[in-house]
């Protein structure tokens, strides 16, 4: 599969490229030169082709953080099979871009000279002012007036598929985002400056997502998929939530992509810092992983720099995350890569459990245990009766209690009926759901379930 990587200066329109390309608006743009300061994949379709887009960071050598940037950048572009080479069709080409251009031209057969911002045919008469970048692949094109950018993905095509096709109007290529059925999708979550970046580059042994002491580094949800026992596991490292009052702008539209990404997310990385006392903002930003009820692991990081012993650590925990009680615990330092490796091992297993089904025999004969050892409450003298229970869900374990006073069952009881199947079933790492409904509406369940 091909790679292409979209590169250039920041603020010269590779984000908006990306989004066109991958149709929807995912990586953040923004008028503020540097919005995207790690790489992003996406696997895409262009016509009956497959191929790994990539948007990266922008070129900037002002500071220690953004050198690492450009750096990056190039060595992706350099790995590339196709680059696009972005620059700013209202400004003068330069001689550092041009110094960068021939750099990434003499290893890479397949790189196109893309100036975009020619809004209008006037300004698309400043295109020869970039002659001197020496390439005929060189393409006019607007990304916000939707001008010429057909030619460019002709040339792409081409490229990916080694054969000319001709393209009348852009929504003809057919690009989109592809999630594999075996891909584990999972999610690094914490405050700002925890270490999520370092997991990620530890976990996948890359030094893709940028890390930087500076709080805030990461705010685009960028991804990596990486195999691990030909099981394919895609790791997206989200932005660092701050305290509501100190999100603004560019960053409180990372929070809600973040919340975005844990809808399609499986499985949650829990990141703490063990290097200082837990925050309020950490339990805030649990709840974000119970709100979407997925399974959970809870990574104590920069544990070569705690601050408590471990049973004291997880007495803590306990205590403040109440309500992720089922989460394992593993403690790490990314930056020493110490326990990493146990990640892998422990993501399968969660995994396994929150997409456990269990025979509905099975779940009966714990149910009617259940009952057996704890009589069923009997509000205000009504008596309760539970006719059968079924598995209707997974992801996480969802179990239905089919009964004559649905509602009249209380939460407490619901709570005991879960233990149980933990004490029977290992489901260590996910929530367990039960609802209880009239026996109207489980029978139409039942039978949806039979299909």
């Amino acid at each position: 599969m091909k790679q292409i990587a979209i590169i250039g200066k920041p603020n010269v329109g590779k984000s908006s490229l990306f989004n066109r390309i991958v149709r929807e608006r995912d990586a953040i743009t923004s008028e503020k030169a540097g919005t995207t300061r790690d790489v992003k994949k996406r696997e895409i379709e262009i016509g009956d082709e497959r191929a790994i887009l990539i948007d990266t960071g922008g070129f900037d050598t002002s500071s220690e953080l953004f050198q690492k940037v450009t750096d990056g950048a190039i060595k992706v572009a350099l790995e590339s099979d196709i680059v696009l080479y972005m620059v700013d069709g209202r400004d003068l080409s330069d001689e550092k871009d041009k110094k960068t251009f021939y750099k990434i031209a003499k290893k890479v057969k397949n790189i196109a000279l893309v100036v975009n911002k020619l809004d209008n045919d006037k300004l698309e008469e400043k295109l020869w002012e970039f002659s001197d970048f020496g390439i005929d692949d060189t393409f006019a094109i607007s990304i916000s007036h939707n001008r010429r950018i057909n030619k460019l993905i002709e040339w792409i095509h081409e490229k990916v598929g080694n054969q000319k096709v001709i393209v009348d109007r852009f929504d003809r290529i057919e690009t989109k985002g592809i999630q594999l059925e075996s891909e584990i999708s999972v999610s690094i979550i914490g405050r700002v400056n925890v270490g999520k970046s370092s997991l990620l580059n530890a976990i996948t042994k890359s030094d893709r997502s940028i890390v930087s002491p500076v709080a805030g580094t990461t705010i685009d949800p960028i991804d990596e998929v990486f195999q691990i026992d030909g099981r394919e596991i895609k790791f997206v490292d989200t932005a660092g939530i701050r305290r509501r009052g100190k999100i603004a702008g560019i960053e409180k539209y990372a929070l809600g992509r973040t919340e975005s990404m844990l809808e399609r997310s499986d499985i949650a990385l829990l990141v703490l810092d063990a290097s200082e006392g837990f925050h309020e903002l950490d339990e805030k930003i649990a709840g974000l992983v119970d709100k979407h009820q997925l399974a959970t692991i809870i990574v104590l990081n920069k544990w070569d720099e705690r601050i408590y012993e471990y049973e004291e650590a997880v007495r803590i925990i306990r205590d403040k995350f109440k309500f992720l009680y089922f989460a394992p615990i593993l403690t790490i330092s990314a930056l020493t890569h110490q326990r990493v490796h146990k990640i892998y091992e422990l993501l399968f297993r969660v995994y396994e459990n929150y997409t456990k089904r269990m025979p509905t025999s099975q779940v009966n004969g714990i149910v009617e245990e259940a009952v057996r050892k704890h009589s069923l409450p009997a509000p205000k003298g009504r008596v309760l009766k539970i006719y059968y229970s079924t598995q209707f869900g997974v992801s996480p374990p969802k179990i239905s209690v089919i009964m004559n006073r649905p509602k009249l069952l209380h939460f407490s009881y619901k709570r005991y009926l879960i233990n149980q199947f933990r004490e029977k079933f290992d489901f260590e790492g996910t929530p367990l759901i039960i609802v209880s409904r009239d026996k109207k509406n489980g029978d139409r369940e039942k039978k949806e379930e039979s299909y």
